[in-house]
Formats: structure tokens, C-alpha cells, sequence
């Protein structure tokens, strides 16, 4: 049996997720979510945040005891450790640096890359390149931190998830219009300025304070682990 994640509005008030942005960046689609204004800054209605998130994470839940698979993308510089951080943790494949076009709607090219960036790290760790010249060698390592920044979340990534979890929406849009064309659910935090439209499980919040994302992050994480041990 899954059990419930608690979300308690005055820690999440606490963690900054009621904050949007100025008033003139309002995405008109984000409205509903708003309560009021405060210093010229739109503030999220926070009962309606928890509830959206409880969408989100008992979503997750599912797909989670089913054995399915989700990625979590994050790219902003604040978020990056925070985004890698969790998906080890959970085990799941994770994108934080820049999104590459065609991770999902060309994946086979790009599975193609990840098994040539797997296998010359293996060689490197056999000692198999040690018969090449210094230069060459230099050239090989030079590749090779090229391909981890590029590939190292997502190496053992065996098939297209299930669903994404993206935390940074306004820097991922390529993430989520090719999540959409192969049918993968898009969980995604959405501040005032986004539309909520383009994913399946909106989490009306604040995306840039470090507090909140990781609020996010962490009931995110628990509900993972939770659904692995009750499946």
C-alpha cells in the first residue's frame, strides 16, 4: 500500500513556493493558480499548489511501483546539483546540463552515441588506450569528458521513459515538445510566467528559489523511494 506524502502549507510557504514573478510576466493561463499580489510579485494560492503536487506525486507513485521509468531534467545553474543529487539517489537517469535535441525523438542516434561514450570509458579503465601515442591519448580524454557532461545521466537509460519530471520548464521547452511527440507524460513546476498547459501534471510554484525547488525535490524523492518499497 502506497502511503500518503504529507504537504503542509506553512512549510511550503516557508520554502518561498507562493512567490511568481513581477506582475507584468503573468502568463494568462496561470491565473488560476493565483491568489494576490505582493511588492509588484504575483504569489501563488498555495491549496491549489498542494493539490496539483498530490496529482503530480500520486501519478508518480504508479508509474513507480509499476517498474516504469521517469527522467528528471533540470539545467539552471542553481538547480543542477539539487536535480543530479536526487535522480542518484532514486536511481533514475537525469539531464542537467544542456538538453541535446533529439534525446527522445531521435533516440536511437543518440543511444548509438551513449554505447560508444560507454564503451571508451570502459577501454579507459581496462588500460586499453594505453597503447596509443601520449597526443592521441590526451585526445581520448579530451572526448571523453565531452561525452559524460553530454551523456553521463542518461547512459543507462536502456529505452524512452515513460514520463519526465522537468524543473526548469522556461529553459526545457525542446525537453517537453519531444516528451509530447513520443507520448511521455511531462510532470513539470511551473511558475507564473509558464503555460500549464504544456505538461500533464503542472506544479504551480516558484522554479527559482533553491529553497522551493527542493521542497519539490524532496517530496518527489520520497515518493519514489516509498513506491519502490511497497511495490
Amino acid at each position: 500500500m502506497q502511503k500518503d506524502i504529507k504537504l503542509n502549507i506553512d512549510e511550503m510557504m516557508q520554502a518561498g513556493l507562493n512567490f511568481g514573478h513581477k506582475v507584468s510576466r503573468l502568463h494568462p493561463k496561470m491565473k488560476q493558480y493565483v491568489s494576490g499580489i505582493k511588492n509588484n510579485v504575483h504569489t501563488f494560492d498555495l491549496e491549489k499548489t498542494a493539490k496539483e503536487l498530490e496529482k503530480a506525486l500520486k501519478f508518480i507513485a504508479d508509474i513507480v511501483s509499476e517498474g516504469k521509468l521517469i527522467v528528471f531534467v533540470g539545467t539552471k545553474v542553481q538547480l543542477k546539483e539539487l536535480v543530479k543529487q536526487a535522480a542518484e539517489d532514486c536511481e533514475v537517469p537525469y539531464v542537467t546540463e544542456r538538453w541535446l535535441g533529439g534525446t527522445f525523438t531521435n533516440f536511437e542516434t543518440i543511444s548509438k552515441r551513449v554505447g560508444y561514450f560507454k564503451d571508451l570509458e570502459k577501454k579507459k579503465a581496462s588500460g586499453e588506450l594505453e597503447k596509443y601515442t601520449k597526443k592521441e591519448r590526451l585526445n581520448f580524454d579530451k572526448e571523453l569528458e565531452s561525452l559524460k557532461i553530454k551523456f553521463e545521466g542518461i547512459k543507462n537509460m536502456a529505452k524512452l521513459p515513460e514520463a519526465v519530471i522537468i524543473f526548469d520548464l522556461d529553459k526545457n521547452e525542446t525537453c517537453a515538445r519531444e516528451a509530447k511527440i513520443k507520448g511521455i507524460k511531462i510532470i513539470a513546476l511551473c511558475d507564473t510566467n509558464i503555460n500549464p498547459d504544456i505538461a500533464d501534471y503542472p506544479i504551480p510554484a516558484n522554479d527559482d528559489a533553491i529553497s522551493s525547488v527542493q521542497y519539490i525535490i524532496d517530496k518527489v524523492k520520497e515518493c519514489i523511494i516509498n513506491s519502490r518499497e511497497t511495490k
